[in-house]
C-alpha cells in the first residue's frame, strides 16, 4: 500500500509552548462503535460520511510523520477500533515499526466486543497491551449503560486477550447511581483475574440523553471505600498521562484513577487526539484544532503535514477548563468522545 509520507528524518521534535514534548499519539481510527454507552454516545449516533475519514494508508503516513517527530507511542481508539474494516493491516503495519525501533509500542483501547476472535492476531501482530472498558459486571447494568446486551461476548474476550499474553487494564467510568456500589466488587474480579483496574470521573463531552451531573461521582468519594478493602499505597508509576496510580496491596496490581474534575492532570501532557477524519486536538477539553486530512490529500503532503504539526503543537494549551461549579460542570465541549477519540 502507498506512503505519501517519505521517512527522512525531521531533527525538531515536537514540544508544545510549555516545554512539554509530544511523545504519545491517540489516533482515532473509526467513529462508530457497536455499543451505545449512554454517557459516551446518543442512542442514535450520525456517523460520518466515508470520504470525510481517513484511509488506512493515510493513517498509517500521519503515524510516520509523528514517529518522525518524536513520537513513541501509539494508541488506536474509536469509536471502536476494532469494528474498523481491515484495522489488522495497520496493526500490523504499525507493529512492524515497533520490530523497527521506530517505536516503543503499539496499544489499543476496546470495549471488547471483538476481542474474542481477535485476540491471537493482535498478539502475533506485537500488540502487547490493551485498554478494555467496561463499567459492571451485571448483565442488566451492563445493558442498560450500553444499550446493548453483550456483556458476555467482553467478558470472553479480556480473558481471551489475557490468555493470548496481551496485558489487559479495565477501564471503569464511576456513574452515581448506577456502579457506585459495584467498584469494590469490580476492583476484587480485576484483582482476581491479574488485571489493572483504572477509573474514570465522567467528562462534559457532548449532548447525551441523560445529565452528566446526574451520573457524576466524584473519585474522592470512591477511594475511602476502595481503601477499606485493600491496602492501597501511591505508585512511583508515571506515564504522562493523566492517572494516578496505586499499589493493590503486595498483589502486583495497580488501581488507577483519572479525575479530570477533582483533580486536574494537565502538568505532565505528553499526548495530541487525532479523529479519524484527521482533525488533530492539542487538548481533550479544547475545540482548537488543526486539519491534517488536507496536508495529507495536499498536492506536498510531507511538506505541508509538517507545518500543520508544527502549527498545532504550537498551540497547544496548558490543560483544559473542566471543573464542577454549584453543582453544574463548566468547561464542557460538544463533541462526544466517540468523536475525538478516546
Amino acid at each position: 500500500m502507498p506512503d505519501s509520507v517519505s521517512h527522512t528524518p525531521v531533527s525538531t521534535p515536537l514540544t508544545d509552548p510549555f516545554g512539554r514534548k509530544i511523545t504519545y499519539l491517540r489516533l482515532s481510527v473509526t467513529d462508530r462503535c457497536d455499543l451505545r454507552c449512554r454517557y459516551c454516545m446518543a442512542e442514535h449516533m450520525t456517523f460520518l460520511p466515508k470520504p470525510e475519514v481517513l484511509t488506512l494508508e493515510e493513517m498509517l503516513s500521519l503515524s510516520r510523520a509523528f514517529m518522525e517527530r518524536g513520537v513513541r507511542r501509539i494508541r488506536l481508539t474509536g469509536g471502536e477500533p476494532l469494528v474498523r474494516k481491515n484495522i489488522l493491516w495497520l496493526i500490523e503495519a504499525l507493529g512492524d515499526e515497533v520490530t523497527r525501533g521506530n517505536l516503543d509500542e503499539i496499544t489499543i483501547t476496546t470495549n471488547g466486543t471483538q476481542l474474542a476472535h481477535m485476540s491471537a492476531k493482535l498478539a502475533q501482530f506485537g500488540l502487547k497491551r490493551v485498554n478494555v472498558s467496561l463499567d459492571t459486571l451485571d448483565p442488566e447494568k451492563f445493558a442498560k449503560i450500553t444499550r446493548r446486551d453483550r456483556l458476555d461476548d467482553v467478558l470472553r474476550g479480556i480473558m481471551t486477550a489475557r490468555d493470548a499474553g496481551i496485558k489487559v487494564k479495565i477501564n471503569t467510568v464511576a456513574l452515581k447511581g448506577q456502579n457506585e456500589d459495584e467498584l469494590p466488587d469490580i476492583l476484587d474480579w480485576c484483582v482476581s483475574n491479574g488485571l489493572d483496574l483504572t477509573l474514570i470521573e465522567t467528562m462534559p463531552l457532548g449532548d447525551v440523553a441523560d445529565a452528566r451531573e446526574d451520573n457524576y461521582l466524584p473519585l474522592t468519594a470512591v477511594l475511602p471505600r476502595l481503601q477499606q478493602q485493600w491496602p492501597l499505597s501511591p505508585s512511583g508509576q508515571r506515564t504522562g498521562g493523566p492517572a494516578r496510580y496505586y499499589n493493590v496491596g503486595e498483589t502486583g496490581r495497580k488501581l488507577g484513577l483519572i479525575t479530570p474534575l477533582t483533580g486536574n492532570f494537565c502538568e505532565g501532557c505528553n499526548r495530541v487526539r487525532v479523529t479519524c477524519t484527521g482533525r488533530i486536538y492539542m487538548c481533550l477539553g479544547q475545540d482548537d484544532h488543526v486539519d491534517l486530512r488536507a496536508a495529507l490529500r495536499s498536492g506536498n503532503p510531507r511538506v505541508d503535514l509538517h507545518a500543520a504539526l508544527d502549527k498545532a503543537i504550537g498551540a497547544k494549551p496548558k490543560g483544559h477548563d473542566f471543573a464542577m461549579a454549584d453543582g453544574r460542570m463548566v468547561g464542557k465541549v460538544g463533541r462526544h468522545m466517540s468523536h475525538t477519540g478516546g
